[in-house]
């Protein structure tokens, strides 16, 4: 795994970025290391619940639907102002696509429940393989009190 952050806020956008292996233990891991991350960065808790379900949503259907054994899968954190993108990438290029869940399936609600918590949502093709599924949320101000910026 590797990690990569940057805390200037006067210059640059916060960034975090982390690499995890397509198996399902991993997902509570990034949960986890966003959770820390958003901490450190001075966010409040309700925001980082929302940045964290997204992200948790994101990364298990990257390890469910999009990892080829071998490739990585990738967590990405861009912290510009309100705006937080959550990015996760993985080897598949086959775009997400929202299912109808019945009222007992266990899964099928997870890109709804992004939408839902985010301001927008998308995907592109990441190059050279596999493809980035995103989503956009508007976070409260960190309190630069908290913040840890080691």
């Amino acid at each position: 795994m590797h990690a990569m952050t940057t805390h200037d806020r006067q210059t640059a956008p916060l960034r975090w970025r982390m690499q995890f292996s397509p198996v399902r233990k991993c997902v509570p891991l990034a949960r986890s290391l966003v959770s820390k991350t958003l901490a450190n960065w001075g966010y409040d808790q309700e925001d980082i619940e929302r940045v964290v379900l997204v992200c948790g949503e994101l990364s298990a259907n990257a390890v469910e639907h999009g990892c080829r054994q071998g490739r990585l899968f990738e967590v990405r954190l861009t912290v510009d102002g309100p705006s937080c993108l959550v990015e996760v990438s993985d080897a598949d290029r086959t775009p997400p696509r929202r299912i109808k869940a019945g009222e007992d399936d266990e899964g099928g609600r997870g890109l709804l429940l992004v939408d839902r918590l985010s301001a927008e949502t998308g995907h592109h093709d990441r190059h050279p393989i596999g493809k980035t599924v995103w989503a956009r949320l508007i976070l409260n101000s960190p309190n630069e009190e908290s913040a840890c910026m080691s």
